[in-house]
């Protein structure tokens, strides 16, 4: 599925987003709104819906796939909520998703680069500096496909790469009510391609699955196979 959402502006890219659709909750318009995507994609042309590369073999997404996860994250994404974003890469949905759970919320974005780490937490002082003051938002050095124990639970989960199999950890750290997507691996046949799966916790525990559609991402991996081959 792709889309052509492109802008000059933040503004722009925004409202073409809601214009098509898939930018479908006011609160998740309202935190790409409040995020200018800019301050975390330093390539020209950052409001063009496409993904862009940001060193380390990693990409930020395009933004209708942002859009896309924020809507579908939204019910959970609420004031006072605890969100995990794995593979968290320059800090913007980490942003987004701060921006919607309020000061009195929590994210966590992992990434198993330090450098990475580094940057996001650059690119988040530059834009908005109060959600690290106020301790909403923190990025820490780890697998995430182990989620991140210290402050599970989490209502909201987004995974940013793809999974070779669903991570059965991540769905153990969802709390009751919460909410995962997460592009995995699918075979058929011959034809390897990638599903974004959503997985919802019900209140007494029990896991529903559910695939939204076809996407492209960069793998889900270790360090190593990560920076192979790469000049950085």
């Amino acid at each position: 599925m792709a889309w052509h959402c492109n802008g000059t502006t933040n503004q722009e890219m925004v409202t073409k987003l809601k214009d098509a659709g898939i930018l479908a909750t006011d609160r998740a318009e309202a935190a790409m709104l409040a995020v200018d995507r800019a301050k975390y994609c330093h390539e020209s042309d950052p409001y063009l819906d496409r993904p862009r590369r940001i060193g380390y073999n990693v990409t930020i997404s395009a933004p209708h796939m942002h859009a896309y996860a924020l809507s579908i994250l939204s019910d959970q994404l609420v004031d006072g909520a605890k969100a995990l974003d794995v593979g968290s890469g320059s800090g913007y949905l980490s942003a987004c998703m701060a921006f919607m759970v309020g000061s009195r919320g929590r994210v966590i974005g992992i990434e198993h680069i330090p450098e990475l780490i580094e940057i996001s937490t650059r690119n988040v002082r530059e834009d908005c500096p109060h959600f690290l003051k106020e301790g909403r938002i923190r990025f820490v050095v780890g697998d995430g496909r182990l989620g991140y124990t210290d402050e599970a639970p989490y209502n909201a989960i987004h995974v940013g790469a793809a999974a070779d199999t669903l991570p059965q950890e991540l769905i153990d750290q969802l709390a009751p009510g919460g909410r995962l997507i997460c592009p995995v691996v699918a075979i058929q046949g011959f034809q390897r391609f990638q599903d974004l799966l959503q997985v919802d916790k019900s209140a007494d525990g029990a896991i529903t699955k559910k695939k939204l559609m076809q996407v492209s991402y960069v793998p889900l991996t270790d360090p190593t196979t990560q920076l192979r081959n790469t000049n950085v």
